[in-house]
């Protein structure tokens, strides 16, 4: 994956905001990227532009060679559906619904069949640790319970990039270092991931590189910041 010159502005009142600058990054299959940054530097809006929740101002974004930005609205979702996992620093679980339910809904719209999304998603949650919450509304989970159900979700379907916003933003340090370790195995694994934080240290703990952006623009890259000597 990889953007050219990518932007994303829009109006606030009379003023231009240049969310994303004429952004340029390739991303590797199987890196585990860091997005850092101060609030309102531009990192969650790029995440969304590669996840295709959001749609560029200009530029382009390749995914294997091919435009994001030439998708047609099926293509954009298909692609959503079945490469793209998300995960968000609110969870976003819908309260009437238990953990399994939750996760079964990921494979709604790809046409897995009702007993097929059941199985899949007791097993994804049970590979969690969460066999013993399958029934249990998000009301009657802990924070980093309901962060490994939404990481169920966005893994039941098997996709090839997991976009994380901000995944611990809500939990205290022991869950967010859960959470953290969790998404490090699977990249270990081969999954990539590419993570939004505020927290600059966590990510250098874990990522094989970090993308500092300000103001729109990327204005540092780091690469294997756990070497000693590198980024500080």
């Amino acid at each position: 994956m990889k953007t050219v010159d990518l932007c994303r502005y829009y109006r606030r009142g009379p003023s231009e905001v240049r969310a994303v600058d004429r952004v340029n990054i390739e991303i590797a299959k199987g890196e585990f990227l860091g997005l850092v940054g101060s609030s309102g530097s531009g990192k969650s809006t790029l995440l969304n532009l590669l996840a295709g929740l959001d749609s560029p101002t200009s530029g382009s974004i390749e995914v294997e060679g091919v435009s994001l930005t030439s998708f047609t609205r099926r293509e954009l979702a298909a692609y959503r559906a079945n490469k793209v996992g998300m995960i968000f620093q609110a969870f976003n679980l819908l309260p009437h619904r238990t953990a399994r339910g939750n996760v079964e809904l990921a494979l709604y719209f790809n046409q897995t069949s009702p007993p097929e999304r059941r199985r899949q998603a007791i097993e994804m949650l049970e590979q969690l640790g969460l066999g013993d919450r399958l029934d249990h509304h998000p009301a009657d989970l802990s924070g980093g319970e309901q962060q490994r159900v939404a990481i169920a979700r966005a893994l039941v379907k098997n996709p090839e990039i997991l976009f994380a916003d901000e995944p611990t933003g809500n939990l205290d340090h022991d869950n967010s270092k859960q959470i953290t370790d969790l998404l490090a195995r699977l990249n270990r694994q081969g999954l990539t991931v590419i993570m939004v934080t505020h927290n600059r240290e966590l990510a250098r703990s874990y990522t094989n590189r970090l993308v500092r952006m300000h103001y729109g623009r990327v204005i540092e890259e780091t690469t294997d910041p756990l070497i000693p000597g590198g980024d500080t």
